[in-house]
């Protein structure tokens, strides 16, 4: 930091004007809002002076002090039963109390709150840890006939320091690193090291040597070079390529948990010259500020440290190849998680840079924990569903405990990890399992909304592409949403559950708000449920998938019995009788093939799981990952986000003018399709290749020299034996049987040579799924 009188300062947080704003970093002192799904929890650390609100239906609330004993006075509160654990799901819960040395097993003091209009303010008298839990029933959750909403906002207390993330177990050091200073700290095999941003955009270099390696007079230490080799990317992330390296290839710390996502491995410690050479002789810098730390352990000093520079957001220009910089991604109180492989020398430096926009032009302090070997610790990303939204983990979903001893190749699925491949088989045989006899697959992070009151159909009318007038019960229909441009928001299924109750399914949580704006503006009796991740759903695919389902789907006569299931029909059923857990089934997929989908509760997940697994046995039953599906779901010529549909395209131009419905009255986009659909520029095509090269996303599709189309998803097909594409065309190009050519190399120093097809590129009448 430069040593001169500040007159006038500013910060980046909550900072907001017409020319400028940071909505992805509001002032930690103005609360956070939660939104409960029903069964759901939220834990929440109180300290005195901090205030709670509580809006919308009932819940239970269960608080804990020092030592874990109950706490609910601390927010005036007193007992009046226990926790009903068959009305939430309160795993986080009861880890978190097995994990501080607690019985899970005993009866949790609780107080049940009523469903109030009015807000309900508690304020804390004393430190408690508070855990909330929106009840709810199974049965209820299945049949969608939960009601009601919570909304819980906390308030930090007057004067409150700032805040640090809860602790992730048993700490045996923590401190802070002041501004524009650095420390040095030794650090256990097996132990943990949590690197905190605390106010948010503030740069932290690192490195680590080996213990071992100092007392031989060796310095071995992180090589950015070597790490980037081998995790095949700008640093390592919680999953398979978790781990730092050292110059000989050997791992010295794997990535845990990672809540900012944004770092630097390509630049040095900022250093002396590189202030004087922007006319600042003197700056403190992070390489000297190392430089000193590190000289207790015989370190030689360097003039310029090689650095792991955590929260710094830089990136390549895919075209200059220059790297690049702005204000850190990185908000109050994310931080990096990290298991040392090895004892190690570690250093950890607050940045001073305050001369340009890596800490937001306004150095703060860093915080360093470090916890036992024991600690328990899931490997975890950020999840936040708007850049303005609360922070979340990414969770293991309600099938994981089936999923990890099949696999450890998982990757984030919005705020879950879902399965990529499973070795016993792999991506190739578990696309031919869903080709030929019947896959099942972890979907639950997909969204869901129930959408109920008197005018349900009227808002999903003016919100979605399909005529919901014709949608009977216990149907549903592929729609979507799109804006008034005509540009695609988000896709997914709509099931019609009661003459006022609908399902939605879809991909986005933008779908969500968009239903609440437009109920709001339309002054529309509805209620909107966003159900998070209190549905896990399973998907059966496969000719196969019908005979295992006969043999443990339970219906009542009221409703659907899953022989008379048509494409996209849905009903409500049991698992083998009539007591067994209830779950809601759907004809329905991304497959292509005869396919179904589970949803369930989170209480019965593993139940279900079993259940397929075991009787799905004698037709060669098989998990699949996410890696299957792309190949088939290509194939299947179906659309995808961020591929076929994405910013700036409409549904015709992302081949799904087949939901849009022209002759409703009026829906959102309608205009703007109306015109679109008269005279289209781009429409989506099929590309058969001639050979086994499979070409990225975006990769441009030429005529000669002109490019004429820009491919959105390829694959190599198993069934047809060579690559395919799909990509969107200028409509003079997309005749069938056209001959172009994909550029590769910058465009224009290789090309794949392809023909123009329809897609799908197999059963294009869809009599596999219909069958």
């Amino acid at each position: 930091m430069t040593c001169y009188a500040v007159l006038r300062d500013f910060d980046n947080m909550g900072f907001s004007t017409p020319a400028r704003s940071f909505p992805g970093f509001p002032k930690p002192r103005e609360g956070v809002t939660h939104r409960l799904a029903p069964r759901q929890g939220l834990m929440q650390e109180m300290r005195p002076g901090d205030l709670l609100s509580l809006t919308g239906s009932g819940c239970q609330i269960a608080a804990f002090g020092a030592g874990g004993c109950p706490a609910l006075h601390a927010l005036g509160l007193n007992a009046d039963g226990t926790l009903h654990l068959a009305e939430c799901d309160p795993g986080a819960l009861l880890g978190w109390i097995n994990a501080r040395g607690g019985d899970s097993a005993d009866a949790i003091p609780a107080c049940t709150l009523t469903a109030a209009e009015e807000p309900l303010i508690l304020k804390a008298a004393a430190r408690a840890t508070v855990w909330i839990f929106r009840t709810a029933l199974p049965h209820d959750l299945v049949h969608g006939t939960v009601s009601g909403g919570l909304e819980i906002t906390w308030q930090p207390g007057p004067g409150s320091a700032p805040l640090l993330p809860p602790l992730l177990g048993d700490t045996r050091d923590e401190f802070t690193v002041s501004r524009g200073t650095g420390c040095a700290y030794e650090v256990k095999k097996g132990e943990i090291i949590q690197i905190i941003d605390v106010e948010g955009q503030q740069c932290s270099d690192f490195t680590a040597f080996r213990a071992t390696g100092l007392e031989r007079g060796e310095e071995l230490m992180i090589d950015s070079t070597a790490t980037r080799s081998m995790v095949r990317r700008a640093y390592p992330g919680p999953g398979l390529l978790d781990k730092f390296f050292d110059p000989g290839m050997h791992p010295m710390l794997n990535v845990i948990q990672d809540t900012c996502g944004r770092h630097d491995t390509f630049g040095l410690a900022c250093t002396a010259r590189g202030y004087e050479e922007r006319g600042f002789p003197g700056h403190v810098n992070c390489s000297d500020n190392m430089s000193r730390a590190l000289a207790p352990y015989g370190v030689a000093p360097r003039a310029a440290w090689p650095a792991i520079n955590f929260f710094w957001n830089t990136w390549v220009d895919p075209n200059s190849h220059h790297i690049l910089t702005e204000e850190s991604h990185s908000r109050p109180g994310d931080y990096v998680a990290m298991r040392a492989l090895e004892d190690l020398v570690c250093v950890s430096t607050a940045c001073p840079d305050d001369i340009d926009p890596i800490n937001g032009w306004n150095p703060t302090d860093v915080h360093v924990r470090i916890y036992r070997p024991e600690t328990p610790l899931r490997r975890a990303v950020a999840y936040r569903e708007k850049e303005d939204a609360p922070m979340s983990i990414s969770q293991n979903s309600a099938f994981h405990e089936r999923l990890e001893p099949l696999t450890q190749h998982f990757a984030p699925a919005r705020d879950l990890w879902a399965p990529v491949s499973f070795p016993s088989h792999g991506t190739t045989g578990e696309y031919w399992a869903c080709r030929n006899a019947v896959t099942l697959q972890d979907m639950s992070g997909l969204r869901k909304y129930d959408i109920a009151g008197p005018d349900a159909e009227v808002l999903l009318q003016q919100a979605t592409t399909r005529n919901v007038a014709k949608l009977a019960v216990w149907r549903g229909s592929y729609t979507l949403m799109c804006d008034q441009a005509g540009t695609v928001i988000d896709d997914g299924t709509l099931f019609r559950l009661a003459p006022d109750l609908f399902r939605w399914c879809c991909g986005s949580e933008e779908s969500g708000r968009v239903l609440e704006t437009l109920a709001q503006q339309m002054g529309l009796q509805v209620r909107i449920h966003d159900m998070h991740g209190a549905l896990p759903n399973l998907a059966i695919q496969g000719p196969r998938s019908r005979d295992l389902l006969r043999k443990i789907a339970f219906t009542q006569p009221h409703v659907p019995q899953l022989d008379q299931l048509k494409w996209f029909g849905v009903t409500v059923a049991r698992l083998h009788d009539r007591e067994g857990a209830p779950f809601m089934l759907s004809r329905s997929g991304y497959t292509g093939e005869l396919g179904y989908e589970i949803f369930c509760s989170q209480a019965h997940a593993l139940e279900i799981w079993d259940a397929v697994m075991e009787t799905g046995e004698e037709f060669g039953v098989t998990p699949m990952g996410s890696a299957a599906l792309e190949i088939i779901r290509i194939e299947a010529g179906l659309a995808a986000a961020n591929a076929e549909f994405a910013p700036g395209v409409e549904a015709f131009e992302a081949g799904l003018g087949f939901a849009v419905d022209l002759t409703k009255p009026q829906f959102t986009g309608k205009v703007a399709l109306e015109r679109n659909a008269r005279e289209p520029r781009r429409v989506l095509k099929g590309l058969l290749l001639g050979c086994n090269d499979v070409p990225l996303h975006g990769s441009p599709v030429y005529a000669g020299e002109r490019q004429v189309g820009t491919l959105t998803s390829a694959t190599r097909s198993p069934m047809l034996e060579h690559a395919i594409a799909i990509a969107r065309l200028g409509v003079e190009h997309a005749e069938n049987g056209t001959r172009l050519e994909i550029g590769q190399l910058d465009g224009r120093m290789k090309r794949l040579g392809a023909t123009v097809t329809d897609i799908p590129f197999l059963d294009p009448q869809r009599k596999r799924a219909r069958a």
